[in-house]
């Protein structure tokens, strides 16, 4: 038996990250992960870096390129004749990328000395779990915590069968060998419009179906309206309302009826893509059979600090409460280690950042209007659009705003949205100020280089209080 301070279960963005803080806090570490990259080789990343965060965004910063040079490289005075898409070039790129991303954790496991054993993580107690390969028991190993970090998995549908061909997940849509001609995608949240987008890119019609009638429904108003303008201008179908009844397969196309306000209708497309979302991977754990906690929807239940009902057992990430987001996993990971090691950990859930990789970008952070409103909070608000910032302009990026949204009467700084160009990075000057409760004052009154994107956001603040400079 193998005897260890902290066994981690699970090596995505919230396992390995509290197996190197474990290990840097002189804690003897052992992580036990079950994936696979493409090849069949074990892989350390989770979700995120094989199949997930990286693959997409890889993929979404390709597709962008390709669509770029088609349609928008002219008006810098670049012209491309006989432009050619090589997918086989493109996706070999995003599985590089991968490849290189999952070695280096390899590499930080050595340089930090945590062990790393392959296979499933399976409780025996509290305090001892075996690790399991093809059904085999390949280790038994002892620790004083345990820390399960499982992740997630593709939420499925009982009528819906992915056969990894005509009808995938957002695992099969990052690995399609051809372009398809017309594409469904089943759910229009995060996943479904970021590989909707990318498809669309490439040339694929694409059609998005929304059960709900409100697009982007828990974002601000104003910024769902305006990307929804802007995403079906850049030729995403999106039907919102739509509630599929049935699914058709053949050898080449997959008919999807669906029911909208217009009564039933029918589409017949070459793929389909199911992307309702996500659900915790915590089948294999043998969770009940020790005693651990578990809802009825398959989320561990944890207290604020990430603690389950098991002495010395904690779980973070996906398979717990809050949101799905790989950062918010890494955060609670180094929580957790830190309170391992007799440290205070620490995770503020109201200052993680959202983002949405479609282009434009969508971030936010704190809470919208629409729930200020519902909470009785009187707040104000100030808007700047892109299309009066200098910078936004030399990209020939303008569309989007910022919105930012402060206490009425202590100004400080309630939630900030953001549809622009590099959303994904903007957002990170709101959440260190939120997290230091400034104002909006606070952000009006720091210089902001010029020209930036960044000035999008001091004249939003500076529009608090109706003193916006150039609009």
């Amino acid at each position: 038996m193998q005897r260890y301070d902290v066994a981690v279960i699970g090596a995505g963005p919230g396992g390995y990250v509290a197996a190197i803080r474990c290990a840097q806090l002189g804690l003897s570490t052992v992580c036990i992960d079950n994936m696979r990259d493409q090849n069949g080789v074990p892989s350390l990343g989770g979700v995120c870096l094989n199949v997930g965060c990286i693959p997409s965004k890889a993929l979404l910063d390709s597709s962008e390129q390709y669509y770029r040079a088609k349609n928008h490289f002219a008006v810098h005075g670049i012209k491309i004749e006989n432009l050619e898409l090589d997918l086989d070039t493109m996706l070999s790129r995003k599985d590089n990328i991968v490849k290189t991303l999952t070695g280096g954790i390899a590499t930080l496991f050595i340089k930090n000395k945590v062990a790393w054993l392959h296979g499933q993580g399976r409780l025996i107690s509290n305090k001892q779990l075996e690790v399991v390969l093809e059904g085999e028991v390949t280790a038994v190993v002892a620790a004083s915590n345990i820390i399960i970090a499982t992740g997630s998995l593709p939420a499925t549908q009982d009528d819906i069968s992915i056969d990894g061909d005509r009808i995938v997940d957002s695992t099969g849509a990052l690995a399609f060998n051809e372009v398809p001609r017309k594409l469904a995608v089943i759910g229009g949240g995060v996943i479904g419009l970021e590989l909707g987008s990318v498809w669309s890119r490439l040339g694929a019609k694409v059609v998005v179906l929304n059960r709900g009638k409100q697009f982007l429904s828990r974002i601000e108003p104003s910024i769902a309206k305006e990307a929804y303008r802007l995403l079906q201008k850049q030729g995403l179908d999106i039907r919102l309302g739509a509630s599929v009844k049935e699914i058709k397969t053949t050898k080449k196309q997959v008919a999807v009826i669906y029911k909208d306000a217009e009564g039933e209708q029918k589409i017949q497309v070459d793929r389909l893509l199911l992307a309702t979302g996500r659900q915790p991977n915590t089948a294999g754990l043998n969770g009940e059979a020790v005693g651990l906690n578990v809802d009825d929807r398959g989320f561990i239940e944890v207290d604020d600090h990430c603690h389950t009902n098991l002495p010395g057992v904690y779980a973070v990430g996906d398979v717990v409460r809050g949101p799905m987001l790989a950062h918010k996993a890494s955060e609670e990971g180094v929580s957790v280690a830190e309170q391992i090691a007799g440290q205070s950990g620490h995770v503020n859930y109201q200052t993680i950042p959202w983002v949405i990789y479609t282009s434009p970008e969508i971030a936010w952070v704190g809470k919208s209007s629409q729930q200020l409103k519902e909470e009785g909070i009187e707040f104000k608000e100030g808007v700047f659009p892109f299309k009066a910032n200098g910078r936004a302009h030399a990209m020939n990026e303008t569309d989007g705003m910022v919105k930012i949204l402060s206490d009425a009467k202590y100004d400080r700084i309630l939630g900030v949205h953001i549809l622009g160009p590099h959303a994904s990075e903007m957002i990170a000057e709101v959440v260190v100020a939120m997290e230091f409760n400034a104002s909006a004052e606070d952000i009006a009154r720091t210089v902001h280089a010029h020209p930036t994107l960044s000035e999008a956001m001091h004249e939003a603040a500076l529009a608090i209080d109706k003193r916006t400079i150039h609009i």
